[in-house]
């Protein structure tokens, strides 16, 4: 069964007026007519699409911007708090134990802090993969596709 949007369909108000139908136009229009249109066709589309394309990234990259400088100002602000906490701690435990010792034992807890960070972030870094379908749906491309893969 073929698609009723192909093979010459008529749609249900008749051909239109001043529009010459399929076969018409096939009989009356030379082949290099007829691939210099669809090339052009094909062309326009294509530039088209990259326009589109360059408009959505231009916005989607407009508002990454302003999310990261938010995460930023987010970081630089936690940052602050985080070293203001840290003080008060070290006066709190200096109370018990001294100022000296107290110091010593916040930077020892960041240290251990840091250490885990980093070891988990190295294991993240060791586990990826690429993109492993791609290269896969790559190598199932004909060598007749690929540039240059001409006998």
């Amino acid at each position: 069964m073929t698609d009723p949007t192909f093979a010459g369909h008529v749609p249900a108000g008749g051909p239109t007026p001043g529009v010459p139908d399929t076969e018409e136009r096939a009989a009356t229009t030379s082949l290099g007519d007829l691939l210099g249109s669809v090339t052009s066709d094909i062309s326009t589309l294509f530039r088209q699409e990259v326009e589109l394309a360059k408009a959505e990234l231009t916005l989607s990259a407009k508002k990454a911007g302003k999310g990261a400088g938010m995460f930023g100002g987010a970081g630089l602000t936690g940052l602050f708090a985080l070293l203001f906490l840290s003080i008060a701690a070290m006066w709190g435990l200096g109370s018990l134990i001294g100022v000296g010792w107290a110091s010593l034992v916040i930077a020892v807890v960041y240290a251990v802090v840091a250490l885990v960070l980093f070891l988990r972030g190295r294991k993240e870094l060791k586990d990826i993969k690429g993109a492993p379908k791609t290269v896969d749906s790559l190598k199932k491309i004909p060598e007749t596709v690929k540039p240059g893969g001409h006998a």
